[in-house]
């Protein structure tokens, strides 16, 4: 038995040790943009741009003229998913369970029935451009609940190809980081407050990492909100699988009009995603500490500390979103998918501002 932990041990160390240039790489990253916040507060006096902000615009720079090569990837993959999961789940920290339930049962029915409409809405728009029904439900789903994640657990259940998912997932990653970068110049164009930002972020950003990434240079009350928020729109994402499961034997002889090679027959099997995918560790994990800090089991003085670590984990993590990101993706995608996803997330702006008028978020 000790002999068997020991190699486990040494298994585990060389592991540990492939991820190490990728994760240093985007540390550097993330170093050279707080040195570039530090540079805009001494000229500004205040930070116009975030470090986050700076820290994805890096990565995609040097993405841009320099792809890392394959012994840098599973760190920057590590840093990108791995560690923003865990700044999600230290952000449970900061929010109270009273906090979900004090957003009101009209501002969750509400979400509810934004994802449905934005669901039926690119559907309608991806089919109108000419996407095949597969790749329409993927860009729908994943447009309208929670990106990446969204595309993985409904791909298998309705039989789609890779073709159709690494074109969805090659959109969702360019739109994402674009609407990180753009929604917090639209909260001063808006005249949004910090609980309509909160709203509109959480509505709209594809993946709850990136509602960090969004809000927290808003405001900590924006980046609460915004959480709650779009963990209830993620919650959408079993029902739909469910839905999507039950309609997927309609799509099983249709060809793929994307690339024609790929036949009905060559498509993957329809099957159940697993748990894991429906509810992510990092969401229960997020509940988890949640509902400890609503018990009051977290002492008062480790909370800024926790924020902190956070921040920085996230931080760390938009850089290797950015390094992860190639624009020539979207060239490669097609009009057509560009089209679709960018026409959705329009849509399902439009729609957010006006679920939030509409109910009288203060």
């Amino acid at each position: 038995m000790p002999d068997q932990n020991l190699a486990e041990t040494r298994s585990t160390i060389p592991s540990l040790v492939r991820l190490l240039p990728g994760i240093a790489l985007c540390i550097l990253v993330t170093a050279f943009a707080y040195l570039l916040e530090a540079v805009e507060i001494g000229i500004a006096g205040r930070p116009w741009l975030e470090a986050l902000v700076f820290a994805i615009l890096l990565g995609v720079a040097i993405r841009s003229v320099w792809t890392p090569p394959g012994a840098w990837l599973s760190g920057i993959d590590f840093s990108a998913k791995t560690l923003l999961e865990i700044a999600v789940v230290l952000l449970g920290a900061s929010v109270s369970v009273r906090a979900v339930l004090a957003i009101g049962p009209a501002l969750i029915v509400g979400i509810a029935i934004v994802v449905v409409v934005a669901i039926a809405t690119s559907y309608a728009i991806s089919r109108t451009l000419g996407l095949p029904r597969r790749m329409a439900i993927l860009v729908a789903c994943g447009n309208s609940i929670c990106g990446n994640s969204a595309i993985a657990a409904v791909a298998p259940v309705i039989g789609a190809d890779g073709e159709d998912v690494a074109a969805s997932i090659a959109f969702t990653a360019v739109l994402g980081v674009i609407v990180v970068l753009v929604l917090p110049l639209l909260a001063p164009l808006l005249q949004m407050s910090l609980t309509q930002y909160g709203v509109m972020a959480g509505l709209t950003v594809y993946a709850v990492p990136q509602v960090l990434a969004a809000t927290l240079p808003i405001g900590a009350l924006s980046n609460q909100v915004g959480t709650v928020v779009k963990l209830v729109r993620v919650l959408m994402l079993g029902p739909v699988v469910l839905l999507m499961s039950l309609l997927a034997s309609k799509l099983g002889d249709e060809s793929n009009e994307l690339a024609p090679q790929v036949t009905a027959r060559d498509r993957p099997k329809p099957g159940k995603p697993s748990l894991h995918q429906l509810v992510p560790w990092f969401i229960v994990g997020f509940l988890g500490v949640a509902g400890i800090r609503t018990a009051g089991l977290i002492p008062s003085v480790v909370l800024k500390p926790t924020a902190l670590v956070a921040n920085l984990l996230t931080t760390v993590s938009m850089a290797a979103l950015g390094l992860g990101v190639d624009i020539r993706a979207v060239a490669k995608a097609g009009l057509r998918v560009t089209g679709s996803v960018t026409l959705s997330l329009i849509v399902l702006g439009l729609i957010s501002l006006g679920l939030i008028h509409l109910i009288g978020v203060a």
